[in-house]
């Protein structure tokens, strides 16, 4: 039986590739569990990323934005970078403002997840927000968004369809479609 607090792995050396403000990535010269040596490359996320999943009565709130890494339109729900010594919530409270115009009375934690931890370190927290009230949207020069007000069981289909492909977005939707079901 494997001993899961140990480290299987020896780091032989390590060699910074990149760096800018979002991202680094560095490859690592290692010595693999199986005792051959090999190389990893990993990168390191500088922002917790954030999702808010925004529900009025049975509706949640969908953004769509061309995604420029994967050179196509993306439906999802509101999202954004949690910067170091920001508190995870008080980010959630500005990308949900800032990308809907919205602000909500009510928030819960969802969710967590690391987002692809066989090359990433990238962690992403989801919250659930209502008590909604309309305000100015105030997006990011990167962003170009149109928002969409839709049923959640057309967000949940879409989800499974494959229509909303966004981790984040799947999780929230997935994780708020399981736990209405089974709750009391």
């Amino acid at each position: 039986m494997a001993d899961e607090t140990k480290n299987p792995w020896t780091v032989v050396s390590t060699r910074h590739i990149y760096d800018n403000s979002w991202i680094s990535v560095r490859e690592d010269a290692v010595i693999q569990p199986d005792g051959g040596r090999g190389i990893y490359g990993v990168v390191h996320f500088k922002n917790i990323a954030i999702g808010v999943l925004a529900v009025e009565d049975d509706f949640i709130y969908l953004v769509g934005q061309y995604r420029y890494p994967l050179e196509c339109y993306s439906w999802e729900i509101p999202e954004g970078g949690c910067g170091e010594g920001e508190d995870p919530l008080d980010a959630a409270r500005r990308e949900l403002e800032e990308e809907t115009g919205l602000r909500a009375k009510h928030w819960r934690k969802l969710g967590e997840a690391y987002l692809s931890n066989s090359v990433s370190d990238e962690l992403a927290i989801w919250y659930v927000a209502t008590g909604l009230t309309q305000g100015e949207r105030r997006p990011e020069g990167t962003e170009q968004l149109e928002v969409r007000r839709v049923p959640f069981g057309d967000a949940l289909r879409m989800t499974l369809s494959g229509e909303i492909t966004d981790a984040i977005s799947q999780l929230a939707i997935m994780r708020y479609g399981l736990a209405a079901k089974h709750s009391p």
